[in-house]
């Protein structure tokens, strides 16, 4: 029997990089959103809380910058995350900047979803082995720093 030649959607299919990680990202994602769902939370809010809490007072440029999000994502969720009373405006120099920071609520919901972030964490760092944790932190940190320049 002749073997199908392949063609570049064959070659694209099976190595298309932004293919595999956008396939990655919504299985983790589901992982963790499945745990943090009984908190009223998903990863991608978990995520803006705690820079958000690392940083203090956050500017939404600075979560935008460093969690590569647009800004209409982020007003969104910072909109929810006020509306549900886990993070609060914070009066700044320039009234644009709407800079924003935990509040003890916000803070009291992280302690709350800690288990269930380990729980999901643990799952995630077995379906894809600690080899590849271990590269993907690489990569990230590669990301990152290429993104700063």
């Amino acid at each position: 029997m002749m073997e199908k030649p392949v063609t570049s959607i064959d070659t694209i299919a099976k190595t298309c990089i932004a293919g595999r990680l956008r396939l990655l990202n919504r299985v983790v994602t589901g992982i963790y959103d499945d745990a943090l769902r009984p908190f009223g939370l998903k990863i991608s809010q978990g995520n803006i809380l705690i820079l958000t809490g690392k940083l203090g007072v956050a500017s939404p440029v600075q979560v935008c910058d460093y969690l590569q999000l647009d800004i209409s994502t982020l007003s969104r969720n910072v909109e929810l995350m006020r509306k549900n009373g886990w993070l609060e405006d914070v009066p700044g120099e320039d009234a644009r900047s709407h800079p924003f920071r935990l509040t003890a609520a916000g803070k009291k919901l992280i302690e709350k979803a800690i288990p269930a972030w380990e729980q999901a964490q643990a799952e995630a760092r077995k379906l894809l082995g600690e080899e590849f944790v271990s590269l993907l932190n690489t990569a990230a940190k590669r990301v990152s720093e290429a993104n700063r320049r």
